[in-house]
């Protein structure tokens, strides 16, 4: 795997999405789980307003550099994301941060979504994408 993109990301409320580019829906709720899926998003519980939000996203090996996920930290998704137009989004939910990167052509991709902690002290989070196989 290799490293992608990373970003900080400052958050009000204790949740962070993560998923295709349109709206994450309603139906969407993290309840007391550390994360919660649907067919378009992913929403993981974070640490909220007592600093930056470390997001790593590494995807498929294209070049000789090659940065690991960490494996000291903990699976709290690991499953099938639908991306409509080949991108995935990262942002809080106010949506007032938020960052987009294309990771191929549009369709269903695997994802990891690990955490240096998972619940509400969760302040790193490692999103891994691959391509799904046909």
């Amino acid at each position: 795997m290799v490293q992608v993109a990373g970003v900080d990301i400052y958050v009000n409320h204790p949740v962070l999405h993560l998923g295709a580019t349109d709206w994450v829906p309603l139906s969407l709720a993290l309840e007391a789980a550390p994360a919660a899926s649907c067919e378009t998003h992913v929403a993981v519980r974070v640490r909220a307003q007592r600093g930056l939000i470390k997001v790593r996203l590494f995807t498929q090996p294209q070049a000789q550099e090659t940065e690991a996920p960490d494996p000291a930290f903990t699976t709290v998704f690991d499953g099938s994301l639908l991306l409509p137009d080949g991108r995935v989004a990262v942002g809080d939910v106010e949506q007032l941060t938020r960052f987009v990167h294309r990771v191929g052509d549009r369709g269903e991709f695997n994802v990891r979504v690990a955490v240096d902690s998972p619940g509400a002290n969760a302040s790193a989070v490692d999103i891994t994408i691959t391509r799904r196989s046909a």
